[in-house]
């Protein structure tokens, strides 16, 4: 008898692992449900999207729902998930524009429903002119309103990564921009010496930033957001609000069918993204994942997780072995002309976790700083006390600085300590960087302060 895979989820993790189960099985019945009408599209490409940076929305989709049946892979779009039965191994599903339901069986059941953005309770959120962008059609909303003529007033809530490329894409379209946030500096999970220098590329650019508040309330008039008002009572005009408040594993499926929830608030997975549910398993956004610096279970949305995973769960369900060894949160945006990076820890989570360490930054040039186009760098690095273990490390600078950081990345995975990156054999020549990396000098400069340290 054939056996059946149901996916719930048509993006990155969902049809990673659908492919790779393909590839494997040609047997194995796979069945895709996503409730919008896009598969295996770039969610991190909409604000260059809806920023004219990318001219055309189809650029972002990699492949579409017919290319997948085309392989193969039975992809039901408009089609949502409400329900799972893992004792019946049935799912229940909706049809999004007639609202009829119907249970689908199932022998193997991955979980790829990614997350949400983060909603609060608050006075008038669920206004129609108030966005949060996850998935495409969330910014095919966002598109649509702010092509409105009336629109010119955009106040964003929150100062996360998600929030600061919608800001920097409404801005260089001529709409007023504001963002809210409620930390000192913007994107949290940087420490605020390398956030100040967010906030003023954000400044620099024309984008009114407002720190150190909450948001109390969506006003509104007619149904319709007319400002944001924050905790300390001033309200910032707008006709669109974006949400930039972060996001939330999307696990309510999971949870209501029983399926375990870890402290981290996302779906419990073995290395090989098996839940503790026989048959079910999980990946992407969803997913619980350990870390492998803080010993931690974390929930960090990224697409470069979420394929990765996906290609582990597919691997073992079409038959081989694969394992996801953990996560230590790379991550790199763009912010107005100055560009960001960070790995591993930063100072709060290296408190949480118990660690003692010790900081290193330095300010230097991308590039021979007597050739042309050197531009500014600042490298900061954590390290462990006693051993030197690298911990950390963040980057901001212009042209040429954000990639940088997946040489800190490459370390911090293989447990170096600073003593040994500093000898690291990178590549030199003036058009690139000078005779002493940044990066080699900051691990210099943490090496020394561990000495001191004792």
């Amino acid at each position: 008898m054939t056996e059946r895979l149901v996916v719930v989820g048509g993006d990155a993790a969902g049809m990673s692992a659908a492919a790779q189960a393909r590839r494997r099985r040609s047997d194995l019945e796979i069945a895709v449900f996503e409730r919008s009408q896009y598969t295996s599209y770039s969610a991190c490409g909409i604000p260059y999207w809806i920023g004219d940076e990318v001219e055309e929305m189809d650029a972002l989709i990699a492949r579409s729902p017919a290319q997948h049946r085309a392989n193969g892979l039975d992809v039901q779009t408009g089609c949502e998930v409400v329900g799972i039965d893992p004792r019946g191994r049935s799912v229940q599903v909706r049809d999004v524009s007639t609202g009829a339901t119907r249970h689908e069986g199932y022998d193997h059941l991955l979980i790829a429903t990614g997350s949400l953005p983060n909603r609060p309770d608050l006075p008038g959120i669920n206004a129609p002119n108030v966005h949060g962008v996850q998935v495409l059609d969330d910014g095919v909303a966002l598109r649509a309103t702010l092509d409105l003529p009336d629109t010119r007033r955009v106040v964003v809530a929150g100062g996360g990564y998600i929030g600061l490329e919608i800001a920097e894409a409404a801005k260089s379209r001529g709409f007023d921009v504001t963002v809210i946030d409620r930390s000192h500096t913007p994107i949290g999970v940087f420490d605020d010496d390398i956030g100040e220098y967010i906030a003023a590329a954000i400044r620099g650019l024309g984008i009114g930033l407002v720190v150190d508040q909450p948001i109390a309330a969506i006003e509104t008039v007619d149904g319709r957001a007319t400002g944001v008002r924050t905790a300390d009572g001033s309200l910032y005009p707008a006709d669109v609000v974006v949400l930039g408040l972060g996001v939330r594993p999307n696990v309510s499926l999971a949870r209501d069918a029983g399926i375990p929830i870890g402290d981290a608030g996302g779906i419990v997975v073995d290395q090989r993204m098996h839940t503790p549910i026989d048959g079910v398993w999980a990946a992407g956004d969803c997913v619980e994942s350990f870390h492998r610096v803080s010993g931690r279970h974390v929930v960090i949305a990224l697409g470069t997780h979420a394929n990765k995973q996906g290609r582990v769960a597919g691997i073992n369900l079409g038959g081989g072995y694969a394992t996801f060894p953990g996560v230590i949160g790379t991550a790199v945006t763009k912010v107005c002309a100055w560009e960001v990076g960070r790995t591993g820890l930063s100072e709060r989570e290296a408190h949480q976790a118990g660690f003692g360490f010790v900081t290193a930054a330095v300010d230097a040039t991308t590039r021979a700083g007597y050739y042309p186009g050197a531009q500014p760098i600042r490298v900061k690095v954590l390290a462990e006390r006693g051993r030197g273990r690298l911990l950390g490390a963040q980057i901001v600078g212009r042209e040429g600085a954000a990639k940088r950081i997946d040489v800190l990345a490459t370390a911090i995975w293989n447990e170096m300590a600073v003593s040994e990156v500093i000898n690291l054999d990178l590549s030199y020549a003036p058009p690139f960087a000078p005779v002493w990396d940044p990066v080699l000098v900051a691990a210099r400069q943490a090496a020394a302060a561990v000495e001191r340290a004792g």
